[in-house]
């Protein structure tokens, strides 16, 4: 499953969605300016990079679950 080339992208979305909510908690924690000008630019990219996420996963368990 490794080698798959779909599993690997899947594996990438989500590592992006992880890293986006991370620094969107690491940006709420530390308050400040950067958190005002940016947090619901930040939450926004966060729900983007999901949905593509969820939409590669349920792809990927379409074509190889038959």
């Amino acid at each position: 499953m490794a080698n798959d080339p779909l599993f690997i992208l899947v594996a990438v979305a989500c590592l992006a969605v992880l890293a986006v909510l991370i620094l969107g908690i690491g940006s709420f924690g530390k308050g400040g300016e950067y958190n005002r000008k940016n947090a619901n630019k930040i939450m926004r990219w966060r729900i983007g990079l999901q949905a593509v996420a969820i939409a590669m996963i349920l792809l990927f368990v379409y074509l190889r679950g038959h």
